[in-house]
């Protein structure tokens, strides 16, 4: 009897990954942003005002990474950086009004992406799927909750995710 530890899922998930992020950066080149770019910019949108470790927790990435799209951003004028009115040695980020002119355009293209992505797939079938995926990202951060960041308390497999 097969087990689900059998069933090597890891390289089909990182594949649609890599797939949903050529296609969407595909088509929302014509914005000048890039799917990270993007992120940040929409989640400052809807937060403006954040410090940058406080969005890089938010898009559960290193802080130095999303200084560098924040870098990016402002040279393109889509972010601001303000200084913090309670403390001189940080900033707050503010989306621009560029910024702001495109997010609608940029939440059609991840919405036709979606539509897309999911042909023949019906709301409940995908929302089952999203459920189980759900739950495999909160075992693995269990683990790294019961095992301290960084250590991996399992043993070497045969290589497949």
């Amino acid at each position: 009897m097969t087990k689900t530890e059998d069933l090597p899922f890891g390289y089909l998930l990182n594949d649609v990954t890599l797939l949903f992020r050529k296609h969407f950066d595909r088509r929302a080149v014509r914005f000048g942003l890039t799917r990270a770019q993007w992120r940040a910019t929409k989640m400052l949108h809807y937060r403006e005002g954040l410090r940058q470790t406080e969005l890089a927790e938010y898009l559960e990435m290193e802080p130095i990474a999303v200084g560098r799209v924040i870098d990016r951003l402002q040279a393109a004028g889509f972010v601001e950086r303000r200084p913090d009115p309670r403390d001189r040695r940080a900033w707050r980020l503010y989306p621009t009004e560029q910024a702001k002119s495109v997010i609608g355009d940029m939440e059609q293209i991840g919405r036709g992406l979606r539509r897309d992505a999911t042909v023949g797939i019906s709301y409940e079938e995908l929302a089952q799927a999203l459920g189980v995926i759900t739950r495999i990202k909160d075992n693995l951060q269990a683990l790294d909750q019961a095992a301290g960041e960084g250590d991996d308390p399992l043993p070497i497999g045969d290589g497949e995710e």
